[in-house]
């Protein structure tokens, strides 16, 4: 689970972040926050992961990731799929 800060919204960080978990495997989802943030949740492999994560690092071009808050969590299995989901 991730909250992304920094200049992230409006420079398609969702879209981009869903290409990557997709590309990636992963299952989850990734929505714009009311602050300007932005709040993902990948499931997978934890090598997939950490390649996602790193990507989350630098983001699209445009965008300015200033920092990431990352919770690790146990994995659940309930998520299908990766969705852009709306506030």
């Amino acid at each position: 689970h991730l909250i992304i800060h920094g200049y992230v919204q409006g420079v398609f960080y969702r879209a981009s972040t869903a290409d990557t978990a997709i590309r990636f495997g992963l299952q989850g989802w990734v929505k714009n926050l009311p602050d300007g943030n932005v709040e993902a949740l990948f499931e997978g492999e934890l090598d997939d992961i950490h390649k996602a994560l790193e990507w989350c690092r630098e983001g699209p071009p445009g965008s300015r990731v200033l920092e990431i808050d990352e919770k690790w969590m146990e994995y659940q299995g309930n998520i299908r799929g990766f969705e852009i989901r709306h506030f």
